[in-house]
């Protein structure tokens, strides 16, 4: 049994089980440790203190009054389960890692109050079997029954394949099962589900409600479209038909994961063709610097074509996790290194930016500017929770699975995706990989056992990288953009080293993006930059900044954000400069003006 996320059985590159590749320090490492230490200790006291356990309790059969944030319309959020169903998940994988008995205790406690909850019919929904009168699936729009029941079978795999339990999944089994037929609902992702379900029970049914699923999206069958219409939930045009991406970010790229889960298992390359086709649509013409989607706050949704402003950017946390998922479903089924390289970007810049420093304050949405006299209730304060909680446990599972995302493996040997400080096993190959990334550029493997025969080693080289080397065995050679390959029977003790040149740079946006026409980015390596009120010159405020082209970026330390840090000096108009840092650590130092683009 692997433990893998995602286990397709048809495929270009294969997933590695978690249990092959270890985080050992490092940034990512760093990270990591915090969500076990911290935030995930956190997100159960959130979920305590919300409501959300106290709503399967009463599920369950215990009395009092239902928690649910309302909304502006007064409606009850009826998906607060799936808050649950993420941080079981989460704990899932990190129990796999580290055994840690208090987590496994407070797991256990939570895995039986799910239990207690179910129906005997199998059904499981605490909104419907509390608040909505015990009818299930009559609000398939609105109601979010499959969604939830979506996080409930994802962290019923988790356990499954990470622990070898089964009471998750037995639960998971029975609601799967409890479905009259193939419905579509409001909010995508019980495909992907559904598909994992089948891979891991060998049931094949599951795979084909889930293909009848995509298949019966995009015909208007969903009633209440009058609030945002059809395309808010991607029933606008049949998912082999759409050319791009439309309405709501998250169900969009969530829809598309079980396109890919569903076209890898069938065969259908139409199907695979039709999702590589919006999202190199939605990474040329919807997607901002950062990684970040979603441009439009008022259905959370993708804007029209190079509809990017900065200010009023949505870019929700949950939909930068959400392309991240999709990304490494494509990699995996294609074998192009180039939806690596996606990967790369929208976790240091979309996701990370959703979690703060500390582990315990997030934000849900990750605009790329904050004006310094902002309207009152205004984006850049992080908060230690949400009335809409998706986006805290949907980046603890993340996190919790990273290690999963650095690497894979073929017939011809193995390939680095994500540099992390990380030793990695592949049956009797054993790397040690080590950097000091994204900070330094350089990434040392050490072969640390190998067999005799050739197989090949293969490093990727970030499309940002303007000059790399790979030192190895062989010698030295220039490497460009995309994968190098190294192919040859390797000793115990040869090193490969890869040098990747990460200077601060300039970046012009697209013309079309008239929002930030006339403007200039920062980047370093894989990171964005940005400059905050405290790092501008004194008396200057952030919209007064304009970028002076005629003296240099410089790199320097920034210990007072974080250790390793590396900041970049930005040279601006009347001979000053203005620190700027990483978009991913902004707002941990209070709230300020905070801005990405910046004029000329």
């Amino acid at each position: 049994m692997s433990v893998v996320v995602v286990q397709p059985s048809r495929t270009r590159f294969f997933p590695f089980d978690a249990r092959q590749v270890s985080l050992d320090g490092g940034f990512w490492g760093d990270r990591i440790q915090i969500n076990r230490e911290r935030t995930i200790p956190h997100g159960l006291d959130q979920l305590r203190k919300a409501g959300n356990l106290n709503n399967l309790r009463l599920a369950a059969g215990a009395g009092g009054d239902y928690h649910g944030f309302a909304d502006s319309v007064g409606a009850v959020f009826p998906f607060l389960d799936s808050d649950v169903y993420k941080w079981l998940e989460a704990v899932g994988w990190e129990l796999a890692r580290a055994r840690d008995p208090g987590l496994a205790s407070a797991a256990d406690d939570v895995i039986g109050l799910v239990g207690a909850a179910q129906r005997p019919d199998g059904y499981l929904n605490s909104y419907v079997q509390v608040v909505g009168g015990g009818v299930p699936y009559r609000d398939l729009s609105w109601g979010h029954e499959l969604y939830c029941l979506h996080h409930l079978i994802q962290a019923a795999v988790a356990w499954h394949r990470a622990l070898d339990d089964d009471r998750l999944l037995t639960i998971a089994v029975r609601a799967a099962d409890h479905l009259p037929s193939a419905l579509v609902d409001g909010h995508p992702g019980i495909e992907m589900a559904l598909v994992e379900l089948g891979r891991v029970t060998g049931e094949r049914r599951y795979l084909t409600m889930a293909a009848e699923m995509v298949e019966r999206r995009g015909h208007g069958t969903l009633p209440g479209a009058e609030r945002f219409g059809a395309t808010y939930w991607q029933d606008h045009e049949a998912v082999r038909d759409a050319a791009s991406v439309a309405g709501h970010a998250v169900r969009q790229l969530y829809l598309d994961c079980g396109a890919v889960d569903v076209a890898v298992e069938l065969g259908d390359d139409r199907l695979l063709a039709a999702v590589r086709r919006r999202w190199d649509d939605m990474m040329r013409t919807r997607t901002y610097l950062t990684g970040g989607m979603g441009s439009r706050h008022r259905d959370e949704a993708f804007g029209d074509p190079y509809e990017l402003p900065p200010d009023r950017a949505y870019a929700e946390t949950c939909a930068a996790i959400a392309a991240v998922m999709l990304a490494w479903r494509l990699l995996l089924a294609t074998g192009e290194v180039g939806y690596a390289d996606t990967i790369e970007r929208t976790m240091f810049n979309g996701v990370l930016p959703g979690i703060s420093l500390t582990g315990t304050e997030f934000f849900y949405t990750n605009p790329l500017q904050r004006r310094t006299h902002r309207v009152p209730g205004g984006t850049g304060e992080r908060r230690p929770w949400y009335p809409c909680a998706c986006c805290p446990p949907n980046l603890m599972r993340m996190l919790s699975s990273w290690e999963q995302y650095l690497a894979t493996y073929d017939d011809s040997g193995i390939q680095l995706h994500q540099y992390a400080s990380a030793d990695i096993v592949s049956g009797p190959v054993r790397l040690r990989m080590r950097t000091g990334y994204p900070w330094d550029g350089r990434v040392t493997v050490h072969i640390v056992e190998t067999p005799p025969e050739p197989w090949t080693l293969s490093l990727r080289v970030p499309r940002w990288c303007r000059s790399a080397t790979l030192t190895g065995p062989d010698g030295t050679l220039a490497a460009g953009a995309g994968p190098v390959k190294r192919h040859r029977r390797w000793r115990a003790g040869d090193v490969v080293e890869l040098d990747l040149d990460l200077p601060a740079r300039i970046t012009e946006p697209d013309p079309r993006v008239d929002s930030v026409r006339g403007c200039v980015a920062v980047e370093r390596g894989p990171l964005v930059y940005c400059v905050e009120a405290a790092d501008a010159p004194e008396r200057t405020e952030i919209e007064e900044l304009a970028w002076d082209p005629s003296r240099d970026l410089t790199s320097v330390p920034r210990p007072d954000i974080a250790p390793a840090m590396i900041g970049v000096d930005v040279p601006v108009t009347g001979g000053e400069s203005a620190g700027a840092i990483p978009y991913f650590a902004w707002a941990n130092r209070g709230v300020g003006g905070m801005r990405v683009w910046i004029p000329r």
